[in-house]
């Protein structure tokens, strides 16, 4: 199909008749905008003027977010890509033109798309009307062949016209991309969206409206470092009435949730209560009250407080959002955000089964859109388990740990910010052998977002393992008190620790919480710690499904724990509980001279 490119001048556009000409187009515009069929409402036909004009005036380069946010959408020009308003309405428009020419625009002359990942938009004729030469028949050709060698030369030149048309789309797509990665437009799949209402002061005096304002602004700080939601921003947030209906949302904005609340402040008492809720039908998906008392904490420490544990509750990885589109998924997804849910469903139960499901989606995403951070940090923690857990080892391609390392690298350049592409960088670079860098990774990403489960856990185990245990159970502690229905894998984690605490119940206690059993380490962690607290009935049980699912670790299991980097004097102990619970491991001799002769790699 014949096509414009919308970076390309006017005079491209009437220099060849084989593309729609300006007027072609602006006629189409306004068919499209006067539809019944084209919403009307929002701002859906400012902005697809906006960028119909701005291409047929050779300026299709300078169509990226902050543009359209101040020239459209009525932005400050301290308008920052915090708020995901211009991205919101770009996907909505984009959906309002497919279903405009299935319903009333299917024997329209001219198309006009805006192509996913770019805000320039594509002219294309409706019908290829120049087709029929191209598809002559065989009888109709022999017919031509008398016709004169000039004519043919013509259609050959119209054929490399096309093939040219083609190749500047191409290019044209490669610059606008390049463009909006030098000016920090972030070109990323359609993910959950989010609005804070200004929460509604219910209390009285001046300390009532400080206390209101202070939350809603920690909520707006809180809730973004989640980089799987989009939240709106700032100036999207303070437009809004604290009364505003969950409809006008998603009427208006296209948002799928709505934080809101009040807050009571009387006397010395302070009650927040927080609720979110599904734009689509108004449901509410999560509430809850906060109470809190102004004589043992200052205004800022609650306010905070409170911020943070609705931000844990409502946005992290196994948190209000994910679980509900799980259950149902909103109707808008193109697949990138399923993706992340197949990556957390994975890390909730590691399974052969679930890692490549998850993989192969997470490679199609980084595919479509090579600048999503969050894809790349993900696939990263699924190649790296490739080596670790040998899941779906694949021939022919650069090692696991280079693919894990080169992934988390990838995300960190995109995305310096991004919680989920620190987490990779930390556990590559720990099973790189670069503890020093992994940890500090860790407290960085730590300081950025410390109510992200996910990383709370890994951070915890990482630490843990290193032989930090106090400090990584704590972690893992919180983790699992922020989301005590999240992965098994945290109690798994928290288990172990406790076992190499020296609290054998607790230990057990976990263990047995623990839902993991088509992992091969869980059965490992497992006899070690049914062993150690004289269950050897069920230790020897689990050390047997473990030799069933990895026949090659324990002849290997001092070398298998350096590259875990365990600690010498903890695989002392974890090796003589497997011995006790059965296990085929070295000697207690040959097993003290091999890991003594690996503590070069321990850490103070």
């Amino acid at each position: 199909m014949d096509t414009l490119v919308a970076h390309g001048s006017e005079e491209m556009a009437e220099s060849s008749g084989s593309v729609p000409s300006p007027a072609d187009i602006r006629d189409q515009l306004a068919r499209i905008i006067s539809s019944a069929e084209f919403p009307k409402g929002g701002r859906g036909p400012a902005f697809l003027s906006f960028v119909v004009e701005e291409a047929l005036a050779g300026r299709a380069l300078r169509l990226k977010g902050y543009t359209i946010a101040v020239e459209v959408f009525k932005r400050s020009e301290d308008f920052t890509q915090d708020d995901p308003v211009v991205r919101i309405e770009a996907g909505r428009l984009r959906r309002a033109l497919e279903r405009y020419y299935l319903v009333a625009g299917q024997d329209d002359p001219v198309r006009i798309d805006i192509p996913k990942g770019r805000y320039a938009p594509s002219f294309t004729w409706n019908a290829p009307i120049s087709a029929a030469p191209i598809f002559a028949s065989v009888e109709e050709e022999g017919k031509q062949l008398d016709h004169s060698w000039p004519r043919r030369g013509w259609l050959m030149l119209g054929l490399f016209g096309v093939i040219a048309l083609a190749a500047l789309t191409y290019w044209g797509s490669e610059r606008i991309v390049e463009a909006a990665k030098r000016s920090g437009t972030a070109i990323s799949p359609d993910e959950p969206t989010l609005v804070i209402a200004p929460f509604a002061n219910l209390g009285d005096g001046p300390q009532a409206q400080l206390y209101t304002s202070g939350l809603t602004e920690e909520l707006l700080t809180a809730l973004p470092r989640f980089k799987e939601i989009m939240v709106f921003g700032r100036e999207t947030s303070k437009s809004l009435s604290p009364q505003v209906e969950a409809s006008e949302i998603r009427g208006g904005l296209g948002a799928r949730y709505l934080l809101a609340g009040a807050v009571r402040v009387s006397g010395l008492k302070v009650r927040v209560t927080a609720r979110l809720l599904d734009t689509s039908d108004g449901a509410i998906l999560w509430s809850q009250t906060y109470d809190d008392d102004l004589t043992s904490r200052e205004l800022f420490a609650i306010q905070s407080d409170v911020a943070s544990k609705v931000a844990a509750a409502v946005a992290q990885p196994y948190g209000v959002i994910a679980q509900a589109a799980t259950a149902s998924p909103p109707p808008d997804d193109l697949g990138v955000y399923a993706c992340t849910l197949r990556f957390y469903a994975y890390r909730s139960e590691l399974s052969p089964e679930t890692h490549l499901n998850a993989r192969d989606c997470l490679e199609s995403v980084v595919a479509r859109y090579p600048s999503y951070a969050t894809a790349w940090a993900m696939s990263s923690i699924l190649y790296l388990d490739e080596d670790r857990f040998r899941f779906n080892l694949r021939s022919g391609q650069p090692a696991p740990l280079e693919r894990a390392l080169h992934s988390a690298r990838r995300a960190i350049e995109l995305e310096p910010g991004n919680t989920r592409a620190l987490q990779s960088l930390m556990i590559a670079l720990f099973f790189n052998q670069q503890l020093t860098e992994a940890l500090q990774a860790g407290e960085e990403a730590l300081a950025l977002n410390p109510n992200d489960t996910e990383l709370l856990g890994e951070f915890g185990t990482r630490l843990a393992i290193c032989g930090q245990w106090q400090r990584g159970a704590d972690l893992l502690d919180r983790a699992l008190t922020l989301n005590p229905g999240g992965a098994s894998y945290y109690h798994g984690a928290r288990a172990l620790a406790a076992y190499m605490l020296n609290d054998p119940d607790k230990a057990v206690s976990l263990i047995r919480k623990t839902n993991l059993q088509k992992f091969p380490m869980f059965h490992l962690v497992a006899a070690a710690i049914f062993a150690d607290a004289g269950l050897l009935d069920e230790a020897r049980r689990e050390g047997e499904i473990f030799m069933k699912m990895r026949p090659d670790y324990i002849p290997n299991i001092i070398e298998e724990h350096r590259k875990r980097n365990i600690e010498p004097r903890d695989n002392l102990r974890m090796i003589a509980s497997l011995r006790k619970a059965g296990l085929p491991v070295p000697s207690a001799e040959e097993v003290e001279a091999k890991v003594l002769a690996t503590a070069a790699f321990k850490i103070p």
